[in-house]
């Protein structure tokens, strides 16, 4: 299948690679919950299987493509503003209308969070976009002094965040563990009602982490803002150099970092009364580490040669042109099949069996986003989306 003239492969693909990423970790959320222990928990005795998931997730996906998907999101904005702005005429209309877009996809958000799963993150982009609807228009000192700023400030934050952070004790850490099992327990078993309203509690919770969330996606944004504006994104044959850089410092930085915080993870999900490590720190740190493999993900694909690029079109760049509806698919699939209203596959699936079913609707978005495109030009949810911003 090839791509429609005006679109650029290979944030087609981006996108494509970013959904089945997040995937990877939401798959655990729809059974455990968004506010609990992120893989839940498991017995030192565990099938070295399943141990091998939490761990390949952990390192590999945890942290990493959300904020691909952000990063998108900004270049998405500057591409769309500056198309707006040559068929309207001026960056306040093309602002305007952009404006719309992220009003019904804030509605799209909400509806999510609170009826579908409340790890929704469409929200928070939306609000992130009205945010910096300013900088369509801005240069690129501002954009770049902006995205430093930011940077600084948030992790200044999360440094202060840490030594304010009450220690565990076992008590505590019992408590929480009781917590968990009994929302795990409405979940997967619980009936309709029941999970809905644990899904509004927690969504109303995820709101919150958002607000303070928001510094961190605004970065995300400005740097795809940046990427399209310097070219790096759009022409990136050009600018191998610099992706040659980005590759080498997200590989060499935060492929060590992420390979570390996943044993961490994983002697938490087995040992959640473990001190060997800081899991507090790691789960902070993660907030730079996460982004800084993330980077080498993204520099790696914009090296790949014409022949690897066609293939990964070929079969990535549907689902990414349908990222909306297959995000959206996914959070409906998912909780269906492991929740309590559903399936409940989640009270017996093991972590290596959650994988295996990613995977299975990962294969299935394939071939669903290419017949679907071969006969439409968008994705239902994407289209529905342009026909309510008008």
């Amino acid at each position: 299948m090839s791509v429609r003239p005006g679109r650029l492969a290979q944030l087609d693909v981006l996108r494509g690679i970013a959904v089945f990423g997040i995937l990877l970790v939401n798959i655990w959320g729809f059974a455990w919950g968004t506010l609990s222990l992120r893989y839940g928990t498991l017995p030192a005795s565990a099938p070295w299987l399943d141990q091998a998931a939490i761990f390949l997730v952990a390192a590999f996906a945890d942290f990493k493509f959300y904020p691909i998907f952000a990063f998108l999101f900004g270049a998405g904005f500057a591409l769309h503003t500056r198309s707006l702005r040559q068929q309207l005429g001026s960056w306040q209309a093309a602002q305007t209308a952009y404006q719309r877009r992220l009003r019904w996809l804030l509605l799209i958000g909400l509806l999510h969070g609170f009826l579908i799963w409340s790890g929704d993150v469409l929200s928070s982009y939306a609000l992130g976009g009205m945010l910096i609807l300013s900088l369509a228009s801005a240069r690129l000192g501002r954009i770049r002094n902006l995205a430093w700023l930011l940077a600084g400030g948030f992790l200044l934050f999360m440094a202060l965040l840490y030594p304010a952070s009450p220690g565990m004790t076992e008590i505590d850490t019992s408590r929480q563990l009781q917590e968990f099992a009994g929302r795990y327990a409405i979940y997967t078993e619980g009936g309709l009602l029941a999970v809905a309203a644990l899904r509004v509690r927690d969504y109303a919770m995820q709101m919150l982490f958002v607000i303070v969330m928001l510094p961190h996606v605004i970065v995300l944004f400005s740097l795809g803002i940046l990427s399209v504006r310097l070219g790096w994104l759009t022409e990136p044959r050009r600018h191998r150099h610099v992706w040659r850089r980005v590759l080498a410092v997200g590989l060499g930085l935060g492929l060590p970092f992420n390979l570390l915080a996943a044993t961490v993870l994983l002697q938490q999900t087995i040992d959640p009364y473990q001190t060997n490590y800081n899991s507090t720190l790691f789960e902070l740190l993660l907030y730079a580490g996460g982004p800084l493999l993330a980077a080498g993900y993204v520099a790696a694909l914009m090296l790949a040669g014409p022949a690897l690029m066609a293939a990964l079109a070929r079969w990535l760049a549907p689902v990414g042109r349908m990222a909306l509806s297959n995000y959206l698919a996914q959070s409906l699939l998912g909780t269906f099949l492991l929740q309590g209203w559903g399936l409940a596959w989640g009270a017996r699936l093991r972590p290596i069996e959650m994988l295996a079913l990613a995977l299975a609707i990962m294969v299935a978005q394939i071939v669903i986003s290419r017949c679907w495109l071969a006969r439409f030009r968008q994705g239902p949810v994407e289209a529905l989306w342009r026909r309510l911003a008008r």
